[in-house]
């Protein structure tokens, strides 16, 4: 959680200095929701799609920052080559797949996924997962995924961040029930609803999650109340979202929440924590100055074949 805020913020001040094209879109105050999916699974086995907020998910899931320096900075030694959005990153062979804006779309992608691991015997034990906001739950994708997902009774985790707000557009225009998880009873899937703010109650939703689907049990949607601290993107002030939310507990920071609840669990100091800043400050520079010093990619060289003949060996 700590890795991603402080790579997000440098990220931010390189958008607003101009160093980068395109958008920004922060995670902020999702952390914890975040990261108890990445760190709920099992890298090089499990599948995982994140969404533009989950920076703090591919951090725990293993993802290696200059990944994600690399394709925010044009790098054409990032993992898509300097070609595509800062956002759209991912390594399919490694179980995840590049990011997709059109929202749900990725619930069918890993279920995608799911069922191949399936016809080639290789889904026992497997978990896949992936996480989109409130606005998702009200496509067309979602449903289309999620129905198949529980027909076919895949290992899917399906995590919703209830931030209250679909860009700008508030959760009492996209939908009437008074909780998403009325979604879960509806599609025949498992559920648990959780504080997104509070590290230890949305570790603990998270695993009960992951573990059900993987012991066999389908589909689980996991539905947490929070609010995005940031705007839609950086391009974004959010002067939409009323004072009194702000004020309120799903507005409390998840990051010093967390980090109150591992001091008084004696899990770590106040000072360890520190130590954690220091060193999650220095990993962020060091990768933002190596992507910096990499050309971007040449049109005259570049390869524009999406997978290579000896890519696919």
């Amino acid at each position: 959680m700590l890795t991603a805020r402080t790579l997000e913020n440098k990220l931010s001040s390189l958008y607003k200095g101009g160093k980068i094209v395109g958008g920004v879109y922060l995670g902020t105050g999702q952390e914890a929701l975040s990261a108890s999916l990445g760190a709920s699974l099992i890298k090089g086995r499990d599948c995982f799609s994140p969404l533009i907020r989950d920076q703090a998910g591919r951090t725990a899931f293993g993802e290696d920052m200059l990944d994600a320096t690399r394709t925010h900075l044009g790098s054409a030694r990032g993992p898509m080559r300097g070609r595509d959005g800062n956002i759209h990153r991912g390594r399919p062979h490694q179980g995840m797949p590049a990011m997709i804006s059109h929202l749900g779309t990725a619930v069918s992608v890993i279920s995608g996924m799911l069922i191949a691991k399936r016809m080639k015997g290789e889904l026992d034990g497997i978990v896949g997962a992936t996480s989109i906001g409130d606005g998702a739950t009200s496509t067309g994708s979602f449903h289309e995924g999620l129905n198949m997902a529980a027909v076919e009774n895949l290992p899917l985790v399906v995590v919703i961040a209830d931030n209250q707000f679909a860009y700008s557009t508030p959760r009492n225009r996209q939908f009437a029930c008074e909780s998403l998880l009325e979604r879960a009873v509806g599609y025949g899937v498992g559920g648990v609803e959780v504080d997104g703010t509070d590290l230890k109650a949305t570790l603990a939703g998270m695993q009960q999650a992951v573990t059900s689907a993987r012991q066999g049990f389908g589909p689980q949607l996991v539905v947490a109340r929070l609010l995005r601290l940031c705007g839609h993107g950086e391009h974004d002030d959010a002067s939409y979202v009323p004072q009194e939310l702000r004020d309120s507990l799903m507005g409390r920071d998840c990051l010093e929440v967390g980090a109150s609840q591992i001091i008084e669990d004696g899990l770590a100091t106040a000072e360890d924590i520190e130590i954690w800043r220091k060193e999650a400050v220095e990993e962020v520079q060091e990768a933002v100055a190596t992507a910096q010093r990499e050309r971007g990619p040449d049109p005259y060289e570049e390869d524009w074949r999406a997978t290579s003949v000896e890519g696919m060996q």
